[in-house]
C-alpha cells in the first residue's frame, strides 16, 4: 500500500474493530485489579473460545489482498489493558502496513484500568498522530501541545479525522467519553476541512450518537457529539466496540452522515448476537457536490469457512 494523493481519485479504506488479540498473555501481578480479575474470568471462560487470531490472520490476509490503499483499526486491539497487550498490538499492526498506512484509535479494552506509570498505547504514537500532509495543514491547535487527539490524516480530497472515546471504567461499566475539549477541537477541524472541500471521514470506538449502545456501554457525551456532527458536518463516521453491524444517518442542514459500525475481526464461532469476523472497505470517491461511498463487507459467511464477499452497498451522505 502506497500513500495517495491524487486530488478527487478513487480511495480504498479498509476498517476493521475489535480484534482482541490472542492468546491473553501472562500477566503482571503488579497489574492485578478487581476490573482485570473480572475481565480474565470473563477471558477464560467465554471469550478465549469465541475470539481466534487464526481467523483474525485470515481477515487481514484477505484484506491486504484487497489492496487497500489505508487501513482503519477503531479499538480493542488489547483484552485488558495491559502493556504487554500494548507491546503485542504494536507489533500485530506493524504486519498491517507502515505508520502511514494505517491509523489506529484507543478502544476500552486498550484503556481499561490504571497501569501507573506506563505510557500504555502511546506506544502506538507512529499509527496514531498526523501524516505529513497532515503537519503541513494550518490546523496548529489541532497538532500541537499535549493534546493528542483528534488528529488529522490527510489523503488527497481525502481527511481522517481520529478520536479518542477510551477513558478507564470501573468493573462492568465499558463507557467512553470525548470531554468538552476534543469536542471543541473536533468542531474546528470540521468547520475548515469542509472549507476546504475535503471529504471527512471520523474514527470513533464508540457508537457516536445515543441510544446506539445499552448503559454502561455507551459514550456519554454522546448527545454533545451528535450536535458538533450536526452543526459542522462531515461525510462519514466509523466505528466499532458493539460488535455488530450498524448504519445509522445523522442529520445536518444539508445532508444525512452516514453512521457504520463493524463486527469484531477475529469472532470464530457464534457467540450472543454478533456476527462473524468481518471487516469493511470502502471505496471513497470526494467530490465538492455529491462525494460517494460504496461499502463492502468480507468475511465468514460460516465457522470455518473461507473469507467472502457478505455485502455490497452505496452509502453516501446525500441530501436531507
Amino acid at each position: 500500500m502506497e500513500e495517495v494523493d491524487q486530488g478527487g481519485a478513487e480511495f480504498t479504506l479498509a476498517h476493521l474493530s475489535d480484534v482482541h488479540l490472542s492468546p491473553l498473555p501472562k500477566l503482571d501481578l503488579r497489574h492485578w485489579n478487581l476490573k482485570r480479575l473480572l475481565g480474565w474470568l470473563n477471558w477464560q471462560h467465554r471469550r478465549r473460545h469465541v475470539y481466534s487470531r487464526d481467523v483474525l490472520d485470515r481477515l487481514v490476509e484477505d484484506l491486504r489482498a484487497q489492496n487497500p490503499d489505508h487501513i482503519a483499526v477503531t479499538g480493542d486491539l488489547a483484552n485488558l489493558g495491559l502493556p504487554v497487550e500494548h507491546a503485542i498490538a504494536l507489533d500485530w499492526l506493524g504486519t498491517l502496513g507502515t505508520p502511514d498506512c494505517v491509523t489506529v484509535i484507543p478502544g476500552n479494552h486498550d484503556i481499561y484500568s490504571g497501569i501507573g506509570a506506563d505510557i500504555g498505547t502511546a506506544r502506538w504514537l507512529p499509527h496514531m498522530s498526523a501524516n505529513s500532509a497532515a503537519a503541513d495543514y494550518a490546523i496548529a491547535e489541532a497538532l500541537s501541545g499535549a493534546h493528542s487527539f483528534p488528529f488529522v490524516r490527510r489523503f488527497g480530497r481525502l481527511a481522517i479525522i481520529a478520536l479518542n472515546s477510551a477513558v478507564p471504567t470501573r468493573p462492568m461499566y465499558a463507557i467512553g467519553r470525548l470531554g468538552p475539549e476534543q469536542l471543541r477541537r473536533l468542531a474546528s477541524i470540521l468547520d475548515r476541512l469542509g472549507a476546504e472541500g475535503m471529504m471527512r471521514v471520523v474514527l470513533i470506538h464508540h457508537p457516536p450518537l445515543p441510544g446506539l449502545s445499552k448503559k454502561r456501554h455507551d459514550l456519554k457525551d454522546a448527545d454533545a457529539l451528535a450536535d458538533v456532527l450536526a452543526r459542522h458536518g462531515a461525510e462519514l463516521v466509523l466505528h466499532g466496540h458493539e460488535h455488530r453491524e450498524m448504519l445509522a444517518w445523522h442529520p445536518t442542514p444539508t445532508s444525512r452522515i452516514p453512521i457504520v459500525g463493524v463486527p469484531s475481526a477475529s469472532l470464530a464461532i457464534a457467540y450472543k448476537d454478533e456476527p462473524l469476523a468481518r471487516y469493511n472497505l470502502y471505496r471513497l470517491q470526494p467530490g465538492a457536490n455529491r462525494p460517494r461511498i460504496e461499502m463492502i463487507a468480507r468475511g465468514l459467511a460460516e465457522p470455518n469457512g473461507p473469507i467472502v464477499e457478505l455485502a455490497r452497498k452505496w452509502i453516501e451522505p446525500n441530501p436531507a
